[in-house]
């Protein structure tokens, strides 16, 4: 009798794992993470970043649908590090950080691509415009996970860069975001 107890209280506690490790985890933004961008302006290469970027992140390969991703981007950080440049782009002609202070990438739809590569279907907003981004990333299990990734943004669907800055010779339309995020488990 004990022995069947004992039994069934084991199998119990392997269900109960098992479901556990089932479900998606839930992870926050760590140190050593990086959101940035890139472009060319009359063919010269320039580069930014996005300071103090957050992040919470539901994943599990296993169990996409379950999965969910949030950034909120605070735009009047943006920096290219260049001080006459800076006040620009976070001007009206661009970001127009006061109006519009902060961006938020989110995603709820994940599609497996092979290997530790996914995409993530989302949508971005920004200077008041939601529209359909997919950021595409591999995703490193472990202690302190990491998801690395790419996407595209048209910036001209967001009006970042009117008037003389709508001129995609000067500005190319497309622009490229890069992500590195290092989590820890909440």
């Amino acid at each position: 009798m004990v022995d069947r107890l004992f039994r069934r209280a084991a199998c119990a506690a392997l269900l109960c794992v098992a479901s556990f490790a089932a479900c998606a985890a839930d992870y926050v933004q760590g140190a050593g993470s990086s959101l940035q961008f890139a472009g060319t302006y009359q063919g010269d290469a320039f580069s930014g970043s996005f300071p103090g970027f957050k992040t919470t992140f539901r994943f599990d390969p296993k169990q996409l649908a379950a999965s969910k991703l949030d950034v909120a981007i605070p735009i009047g950080a943006a920096t290219v590090g260049n001080d006459e440049m800076d006040p620009e782009m976070r001007g009206t002609a661009f970001f127009d950080a006061k109006r519009f202070p902060q961006a938020r990438y989110t995603a709820s739809k994940f599609r497996a691509l092979g290997g530790n590569r996914y995409a993530a279907d989302g949508t971005l907003s920004l200077r008041g415009v939601s529209k359909p981004v997919t950021l595409t990333f591999t995703w490193t299990p472990g202690a302190r996970p990491v998801l690395q990734g790419t996407a595209t943004v048209k910036r001209l669907d967001f009006g970042v860069g009117g008037g003389e800055w709508a001129d995609t010779s000067l500005l190319p339309n497309d622009i490229k975001v890069t992500t590195k995020v290092v989590f820890a488990p909440k």
